[in-house]
């Protein structure tokens, strides 16, 4: 369904401020492109970057009408591609390290978020940024026990509805921005050494 950069490596730990693979439909384009984007959305109007460390989720119940995300959620929306996410579960003991959970599905087949994605040039960046946001929505029973609120993840029928450059009611997209269901996904509780970004590699998913 689409096309993809050429070197697409599995990550295990992805963080904040680094990229993501995503997916989107420019209004010129054919189809659907894949594209690295930064995780931390900057607006195209922004000064600097320093917004993105807190903008790297937008809330699905003011997404529309907030004036950080409102001029995406019109024309740049995106798919960001995962096969899971963490969560953390705070110890029973006061100084215990959190315990990380990897979010699923059961069969552990990709899915997709619903992202925005933004253009932004300052001054003294030697190339544009590109960079996008999740949306979340409230948590279901898997995730309740641990956050009260996941992204949100799409269903592949309504992929090319959310990706479309055009603009849409709303209304009509915030219907999307629901709660997966629950039954479908799974909590498995891994490595701690997720707890530091620079760790990398499939040992962060080793049970714990």
């Amino acid at each position: 369904m689409f096309d993809f950069p050429a070197a697409t490596m599995p990550r295990f730990n992805i963080a904040p401020t680094q990229t993501v693979l995503a997916v989107r439909q420019e209004k010129d384009a054919d189809n659907p492109q894949g594209i690295f984007l930064r995780w931390g959305l900057i607006p195209s109007w922004s000064k600097d970057k320093k917004m993105a460390a807190s903008l790297i989720n937008a809330r699905a119940d003011t997404v529309a009408e907030k004036p950080v995300f409102r001029a995406a959620f019109k024309r740049r929306r995106c798919l960001v591609l995962a096969d899971g996410f963490y969560e953390w579960k705070k110890g029973a003991a006061k100084k215990a390290p959190k315990q990380p959970f990897h979010i699923r599905f059961k069969d552990e087949r990709p899915f997709a978020f619903a992202g925005l994605w933004e253009f932004w040039k300052g001054e003294d960046e030697p190339e544009p940024i590109e960079s996008c946001t999740i949306i979340t929505t409230d948590a279901n029973e898997t995730l309740a026990p641990l956050h009260d609120r996941m992204p949100v993840i799409l269903e592949p029928r309504d992929y090319l509805r959310w990706l479309d450059p055009e603009p849409k009611d709303p209304a009509e997209l915030k219907e999307l921005l629901r709660p997966y269901a629950a039954k479908e996904m799974e909590a498995v509780a891994v490595n701690p050494i997720v707890n530091n970004s620079r760790n990398e590699g499939e040992q962060c998913l080793q049970l714990a």
